[in-house]
């Protein structure tokens, strides 16, 4: 007897709640697969140093491996970079599957680059690539989500860096255009191809070795939770610039020069996506 329409039977997933069941099923079936992962490492570490031991024991102070423990240990080796490999991979996947999960708050935009600047200035120094800033005093704040958008722009650096192996010029700049915010970061790098520049933003297309692809489709899903857009120049040989837009929360005037409330962020004239 077929059911009748008062059956209990469940009603269809509206698009939005088919998205979140399968970012739930992504999530889950990648927090399974890092857990046998973080076993194999710890055992790999542990047959290393097993490897090692023998030779130890036979001369202490000069201890040097057989060739079989040359080898062996050379296998291990090439286990734990593909095992480190895999968890980089899986961390990427789950950045990217998780989606929707921000919390915003009222933040200053140049406090929270210059953090993010100091945090990388080392590493970058060390390869040298030199910062040049401009972050100016008194732009409005923006609701952020502080981790989920430092993540964002950590990924734009990184990128950069990635873009200048042999050093050179990093620029991030912070300007307000009406009631945006835009942040410029832009690097003197290798640039990218037309193909690539087309492709940047799809997931798993990279044209890195070892790249997940992940990376930028995270940083743009991110910053379109934050009501912006993220948009990319680049040319092969001189370098890539990418675009954030973030609606600023603004005060507006009542009639008579009395202060309102504040826009932007979800409500209020701001909130739309940047054409």
């Amino acid at each position: 007897m077929p059911p009748s329409s008062s059956s209990h039977a469940p009603k269809p997933l509206t698009s939005a709640e088919h998205v979140a069941f399968l970012s739930r099923l992504a999530g889950g079936l990648a927090h399974e697969i890092k857990n046998p992962l973080s076993t194999i490492s710890i055992n790999l570490a542990l047959l290393e140093e097993e490897w090692g031991k023998p030779a130890a024991g036979r001369n202490p102070s000069a201890p040097e491996l057989t060739p079989r423990e040359q080898r062996s240990l050379r296998r291990v080796k090439t286990l734990q970079r593909e095992v480190s490999r895999m968890e980089h991979i899986l961390e990427e996947f789950l950045n990217f599957a998780r989606g929707a999960q921000i919390n915003r708050a009222p933040h200053e935009l140049a406090t929270l680059l210059r953090e993010v600047l100091e945090f990388v200035e080392p590493e970058d120094a060390s390869l040298g690539i030199r910062h040049h800033v401009e972050l100016p005093v008194g732009v409005p704040l923006v609701m952020l989500d502080e981790h989920a958008f430092k993540q964002a722009v950590i990924n734009l650096l990184k990128n950069a860096r990635e873009a200048m192996p042999s050093g050179g010029e990093l620029i991030v700049r912070l300007r307000r255009d009406g009631n945006w915010a835009e942040i410029t970061i832009t690097d003197t790098g290798v640039g990218m191809s037309a193909d690539a520049l087309e492709r940047c933003f799809d997931e798993y297309w990279s044209d890195k070795k070892g790249g997940t692809g992940l990376g930028l489709p995270t940083t743009r899903r991110i910053v379109e939770e934050h009501g912006g857009t993220l948009s990319v120049v680049s040319e092969r040989g001189r370098g890539t610039s990418f675009s954030i837009y973030l609606p600023l929360i603004v005060e507006f005037a009542r009639p008579g020069g009395e202060a309102g409330g504040a826009t932007g962020g979800v409500s209020g004239d701001a909130s739309g996506a940047r054409a």
